[in-house]
């Protein structure tokens, strides 16, 4: 059966290293290519349950695969993208 979306299939997301992904340790967001890379940063303010220390090194993790891909990214600072959010800030 063919995919509906060029996203990544289940079965590529769990081959992939934790350093590919914004979250590691929930192994959330990828950071795949430029298309993974915007998608974290348009998803960032609805990850739940992570610590301020943890979205920053996320963060991190995310300019740096911009960087990567060329992606351009507007927002200087993680907090930025929590207006109008669903998670909360700790």
């Amino acid at each position: 059966m063919p995919r509906r979306t060029e996203g990544l299939s289940r079965a590529e997301k769990n081959d992939l290293d934790d350093d590919r992904f914004a979250f590691p340790d929930e192994r959330k967001e990828p950071l795949t290519d430029a298309g993974h890379v915007r998608n974290a940063i348009a998803r960032f303010d609805q990850v739940e349950g992570v610590s301020d220390a943890e979205r920053d090194r996320a963060w991190k993790r995310i300019i740096s695969a911009a960087r990567r891909y060329d992606v351009e990214v507007e927002a200087e600072d993680w907090r930025e993208l929590f207006k109008g959010g669903k998670a909360k800030k700790r």
